[in-house]
């Protein structure tokens, strides 16, 4: 993150917002830098990920069904900002240990055809152990001692729209986000690529909740794309994955999609039905 943090501080911060005697390196300074990156940060990419897929892919005949809740697009809204104000505590303070170099990540790239290579390998063991870190995170979640204190905010949208991705008890949030946190301290990881995941990680969040089912047939037994999140929220106790459907067919917690087996909430939203 000090890649954001350096362009802030040479084009925004140092010359417009800080006082000159306040170094850039000072501790203080770059915890409240790094805050103000996150939330500002977090709700643009929030906020236009979001509005791009309501407006563009998510069909909004499902609005109608009698799951979905009134005036739900603006407390979806309103509840991932409001969360997104306490998340960007915690979320500063690991960015702030990255900035101090405690984490793994690097700048260079390897030269010539190797740095394909290992970007590759990067991008697959980043999703893989986020994936992995993300189910269980969420399964737990689940529990019955903690669920109603922490996830049920979220499954208050039985009919999610884009807006309720991020849509989460600040806990709730910032737990789920930990992996990604994580891995840069056990692992190697270029910073730009790094970069690059956090954005992709923040629109593919964006994606599993609007209802579109587009993954390729030959994807499908493997994705866990909206449909299966879809069912997640309808049925509660299935496809708790973020990116894969491995971890949920391993501990017996997979669904097949109700929409791969002929269920159209679209359909069920303009008959009037609800199941």
């Amino acid at each position: 993150m000090d890649l954001v943090l350096n362009v802030a501080d040479k084009y925004v911060l140092t010359p417009y917002v800080f006082l000159e005697t306040w170094r850039e390196d000072a501790l203080a300074r770059q915890l409240l830098s790094l805050y103000v990156i996150v939330c500002v940060g977090g709700a643009l990419l929030y906020l236009s990920a979001a509005t791009f897929n309501y407006y563009l892919v998510f069909d909004r005949r499902v609005m109608t069904h009698p799951q979905f809740l009134p005036n739900q697009v603006w407390l979806e809204i309103k509840t991932s900002l409001s969360a997104a104000v306490f998340m960007a505590i915690p979320t500063a303070l690991v960015f702030l240990a990255e900035v101090q170099g405690y984490s793994r990540l690097y700048d260079n790239f390897s030269n010539g055809y190797l740095a394909v290579v290992w970007a590759v390998r990067d991008v697959a063991c980043y999703l893989f152990f986020t994936d992995m870190g993300i189910y269980w995170i969420h399964r737990g979640l689940h529990h019955r001692l903690v669920y109603r204190h922490l996830h049920k905010l979220h499954h208050k949208w039985k009919i999610p729209t884009p807006f309720a991705s991020h849509a989460f008890h600040p806990l709730d949030g910032f737990s789920q986000s930990l992996p990604y946190h994580i891995y840069p301290f056990l692992f190697p990881l270029n910073k730009f690529i790094y970069l690059g995941l956090f954005v992709f990680v923040n629109i593919w969040t964006v994606s599993i909740h609007d209802g579109a089912y587009t993954v390729p047939d030959i994807l499908k037994p493997y994705i866990n794309g909206a449909s299966h999140h879809t069912d997640h929220h309808l049925y509660f106790d299935y496809n708790y994955g973020q990116y894969f459907t491995l971890w949920d067919k391993l501990a017996s917690s997979f669904k097949n999609p109700s929409f791969y087996e002929g269920r159209s909430l679209v359909k069920e939203a303009l008959d009037g039905k609800c199941e």
